[in-house]
């Protein structure tokens, strides 16, 4: 059986040639409207099942007490990052007077689908969101944004929807990053990355290749792979370091490959720096749990939490107008350990 489509005020418009504002102002009965033209709007959302976010627009229009939950969908609630931004969103939203309900995709698009159906259900006032790995098709969200919900995306950010976003700097992480491994004598750099239809994995690749030429090296495309994970890394690494031409240095994507990494380099019989440099990107708790610890680029992840929540906030209670874009930077920095010169 073919799902039913999602009826929004956005089809509501194309139906009657009217912009969306005009039908929000029809749906709530606003003298603006002709009478007539909101008789027939209001009719033909009854007749189609049309259901607004009615605690996200109630809030936008008064300061009277609502219910007051934000929606937070994280691809793993366990990954060090995401639950340093998880605990930076609810002790924002909790600052600010709201719940959170948090639901995770485990990386699968058909579950990020049915919890924007179910947080839209449970009338969320807005929504957080870091995509999942596989998500390539965005009618879900701007589903959302059509019915008046908010969203706001940080770390994988949606590029196929101009919408708010939180994210670090990561080309420049990356850059200086890979500029200081270069700096330290490192000249055969391998870069283990994730999916590049991911806009985190591109920035990172571009800071890392725009290192490579500005210190006059050339970037070998024979050490880039996709590898995001300790168990690919763990599986891949070998063949890397037997090259006749082994990287002397490995920037990885997060801190659990650059750790698969160095186990691997180590259990080789390779000595981490002296033979092998390695630095990661996330400064999570195992980057000191490791020996010896791991250089890697600081994310600050509680405050993407924190500057997530006030840009939603902002829309919802009115102090941005839907028409304006939020962008925010979190700025990194390197945090230079064991694993390097």
């Amino acid at each position: 059986m073919k799902e039913q489509k999602v009826l929004t005020m956005k089809d509501i418009a194309k139906e009657f040639g009217v912009s969306v504002a005009t039908v929000s102002r029809a749906l709530q009965d606003s003298p603006r409207i002709s009478a007539e033209r909101r008789a027939n709007i209001i009719r033909y959302a009854k007749e189609h099942n049309f259901l607004p976010n009615t605690i996200a627009e109630n809030l936008r229009r008064s300061k009277v007490a609502q219910p007051k939950i934000i929606g937070v969908i994280m691809p793993q609630i366990a990954h060090y990052y995401f639950s340093t931004i998880l605990a930076g969103i609810e002790e924002e939203a909790h600052s600010r007077g709201y719940d959170i309900m948090v639901a995770q995709s485990n990386e699968q698009y058909d579950r990020e689908v049915a919890i924007c159906k179910s947080f839209f259900a449970n009338r969320v006032c807005g929504i957080i969101v870091s995509q999942a790995k596989d998500t390539k098709n965005y009618a879900h969200f701007q589903n959302l944004l059509d019915n008046g919900v908010p969203l706001v995306f940080f770390d994988r950010i949606c590029t196929g929807i101009n919408t708010n976003r939180v994210v670090v700097d990561d080309y420049m992480g990356a850059y200086n990053a890979v500029s200081y491994l270069i700096e330290t004598g490192c000249k055969n750099i391998a870069f283990y990355g994730s999916p590049m239809q991911l806009e985190i994995s591109k920035n990172r690749h571009n800071g890392y290749v725009d290192a490579l030429l500005k210190h006059g090296l050339h970037p070998d495309e024979s050490l880039q792979r996709e590898c995001d994970n300790r168990k690919m890394a763990e599986e891949i690494t070998p063949e890397m370091l037997r090259r006749p031409n082994r990287p002397d240095a490995f920037f990885a994507v997060n801190d659990d490959t650059a750790i698969g990494i160095l186990y691997t380099a180590k259990r080789m019989g390779f000595r981490v720096p002296e033979d092998i440099s390695i630095c990661g990107f996330t400064n999570g708790e195992r980057a000191i749990a490791c020996e010896p610890m791991l250089t890697t680029v600081e994310q600050r992840g509680h405050k993407v939490g924190e500057e997530a929540v006030n840009i939603l906030l902002d829309y919802v209670e009115g102090g941005l107008t839907t028409d304006k874009v939020e962008k925010k930077v979190v700025r990194t920095r390197l945090i230079v350990r064991g694993t390097t010169r």
